[in-house]
């Protein structure tokens, strides 16, 4: 290797420009946290919610499975349905979210003091319960001057009824519409935790974006990206608002839509701008619900399989639920989609461990993208490890999780 015609000064130099950009990209951007994103985020009215909810939601689930079996076996290409149909039954529900915004409405204070309190209540019992929600929380009616006070008072409430911030536990701010609010919620949690005796830091949030403003801001940047950086490390997600956002942008009713192409764009952008932060980011839902005659509930089950796949296909792992009948497409969809990336994943990986030649040379990034998907499918309970191990020997969990880049490995379950 011949020497350097460089100086060790020009070399200290390019060291004094560049150090402090790696230390301000690895701060920004720290890569994916060591959490297991939940596949579904249920959102049920406060004045609906009680501790029997995501029981009532899997065994109402079931009912719908059982009695349009063959629309469901339709689009069981990965032959899921016996395991949806056990998931249903053990654990239909991975994040709970009671709701005091929109599906609650305006109520005396009295009334939503209650609600409050009992909702409190009940994300404490199920924190505790093995067969709970891995999280749980509320959306509270946001941080308007008209809504500020009743928001901060509801949030109180919840947390003094759950004897602290239960494990799991994030609160959604909805309506995001300029990014000073992150930075206010951030000083919200920091005062919540002093005046609660709260330990720093366990209060965390998330953002709902149904407003193009939270998406482009006024003078032309991309408003969810500072969003991001203003959260301390508090935030820990993005939710896109399906309804909100495309009446906000002016589309018409009928077309409002998971796949209409402004929900495309917002969601693109909220993707490229939460990579490799740690934020998660979770798509809307739908309200086509599966009632009302054979043919409704047919076509609802369908539109439901179809979106979700969808949103699995474009990098959104997670999505809202807002009837118990999707829960049934739900996990099938997520399981049928990850069984089939593993078929075709695994042989890869094992390959690249092996370096051994084939059809396709994958570079340590696609190495990484292979295993990522993987280890969602094992954290979503798509497949057991031995399923990977058959198809890629090498590829045990540890291999997985080097290839990735998580400092350790997940565990429990969920």
């Amino acid at each position: 290797m011949t020497e350097s015609r460089l100086s060790a000064a020009v070399h200290d130099r390019l060291d004094g420009l560049l150090d402090p950009v790696d230390e301000r990209l690895a701060a920004q951007y720290p890569g994916n946290r060591d959490e297991i994103q939940p596949v579904h985020t249920i959102y049920v009215s406060a004045a609906d919610a009680t501790v029997d909810t995501p029981r009532l939601w899997g065994e109402q689930a079931i009912a719908l499975l059982d009695s349009h079996a063959h629309v469901f076996a339709d689009l069981d290409t990965e032959n899921a349905l016996a395991d949806v149909r056990v998931q249903l039954g053990r654990k239909p529900v991975q994040d709970f979210r009671i709701d005091f915004e929109d599906g609650y409405g305006r109520r005396s204070d009295e009334e939503e003091d209650a609600a409050a309190t009992s909702a409190g209540r009940t994300l404490a019992a199920l924190s505790a319960d093995p067969a709970g929600p891995n999280w749980g929380g509320i959306r509270f009616k946001g941080l308007p001057a008209s809504e500020r006070r009743r928001s901060i008072r509801t949030l109180e409430l919840v947390l003094d009824a759950a004897g602290g911030v239960p494990d799991g536990f994030v609160f959604t701010v909805p309506k995001l519409r300029a990014v000073e609010q992150v930075t206010a919620t951030v000083v919200l949690c920091e005062e919540l935790e002093k005046a609660h005796g709260l330990e720093t830091g366990s209060l965390r949030f998330e953002l709902q974006i149904e407003s193009p403003q939270a998406v482009i801001a006024a003078d032309g940047t991309v408003a969810v990206a500072q969003a991001i950086h203003r959260g301390a490390g508090r935030l820990t997600g993005l939710h896109y608002g399906t309804y909100d956002y495309s009446a906000a942008c002016g589309i018409a009713s009928r077309h409002q839509s998971l796949e209409h192409p402004v929900a495309d764009h917002a969601k693109a952008l909220m993707l490229a701008a939460a990579a490799q932060t740690g934020v998660w980011v979770c798509d809307g839902s739908t309200q086509v619900a599966p009632v009302g005659s054979a043919t409704a509930i047919r076509d609802a089950i369908t539109r439901h399989h179809r979106l979700v796949t969808r949103s699995l296909e474009r990098g959104y792992y997670q999505g809202w639920d807002m009837h118990p009948g999707h829960l049934v497409t739900r996990w099938l969809a997520t399981f049928g989609f990850y069984r089939n990336a593993l078929g075709a994943a695994a042989p890869r990986i094992q390959s690249y461990l092996g370096r051994q030649g084939g059809d396709v040379m994958d570079e340590p990034a696609t190495a990484q993208a292979l295993a990522a998907v993987v280890l969602r499918g094992l954290d979503a309970g798509a497949y057991p490890e031995s399923d990977v191990l058959r198809l890629a020997p090498s590829a045990d969990t540890n291999a997985l999780h080097h290839l990735v880049g998580r400092t350790t490995p997940i565990t429990g379950e969920h």
